[in-house]
C-alpha cells in the first residue's frame, strides 16, 4: 500500500486547507484510516481517524469544531478538512491506514505534507 498526501501549504490564521491522502497498491486490506501531525520537537499525535465505512470518526480535541474528516472508498482517498486554522496547527501532516476496523495507528504511512499557518 502507498499512501501520497498532497494540499498541504502556507495559509494566514483562520484560513481553510483540504489535504488529501490518495492510496493505492492492495487498498483492499485497508480499514481504519487517520491523520497524523507532527510539529518541530514535538511527538507524532493523532489529528483524526474514521473507519472504512465512514460512520465513525474520532478527534483530538484540539480540532473538533474545526476539521472534518471523510473518505471516497470509490476514489481510494481520504481527506482532511482543516477551518479557522491557527498557527499551532503548523506541522508536517501525515496520512495512516491500517487492517484494524478500528482507529489506531496502521502499518502505512505517507511522506507527510506541510501545513504552515502564519499570524
Amino acid at each position: 500500500v502507498q499512501l501520497v498526501e498532497s494540499g498541504g501549504g502556507l495559509v494566514q490564521a483562520g484560513g481553510s486547507l483540504r489535504l488529501s491522502c490518495a492510496a493505492s497498491g492492495s487498498t483492499s486490506v485497508i480499514n481504519a484510516m487517520a491523520w497524523y501531525r507532527q510539529a518541530p520537537g514535538k511527538e507524532r499525535e493523532l489529528v483524526a481517524g474514521i473507519t472504512r465505512g465512514g460512520d465513525r470518526t474520532k478527534y483530538a480535541d484540539f480540532v473538533k469544531g474545526r476539521f472534518t474528516i471523510s473518505r471516497d472508498n470509490a476514489k481510494n482517498t481520504m481527506y482532511l478538512q482543516m477551518n479557522s486554522l491557527k498557527p499551532e496547527d503548523t506541522a508536517v501532516y501525515y496520512c495512516n491506514a491500517g487492517r484494524s476496523l478500528v482507529v489506531v495507528p496502521g502499518d502505512y504511512w505517507g511522506q507527510g505534507t506541510q501545513v504552515t499557518v502564519s499570524s
